[in-house]
């Protein structure tokens, strides 16, 4: 662990302490961020992503290559009843 990273530990620790009146351990801490991080895994991977808005053009070309015109003209009641039954 880098010295900024312990720093922030070590001003979390002090943070509860004073908010509290509860004396934590830095074992606690970092055991209760990992299970916030694994409760809600989904965004915390996605937080390791470089980018995801906005697109680069490598990926608005590759939806676009996927997109097709049925030539069937399409209502919203119609999406509704396919999508809500």
């Amino acid at each position: 662990m880098d010295e900024e990273t312990k720093s922030h530990l070590e001003e979390l620790q002090a943070e509860i302490r004073l908010r509290t009146g509860t004396n934590v351990t830095q074992q606690e801490i970092l055991e209760r961020l990992v299970e916030d991080a694994y409760e809600s895994k989904s965004g915390f991977v996605d937080s390791f992503r470089s980018s995801t808005v906005p697109l680069t053009e490598e990926e608005k070309a590759a939806m676009r290559d996927g997109q097709f015109k049925s030539g069937v003209e399409t209502e919203e009641d119609d999406v509704d009843g396919v999508l809500y039954g």
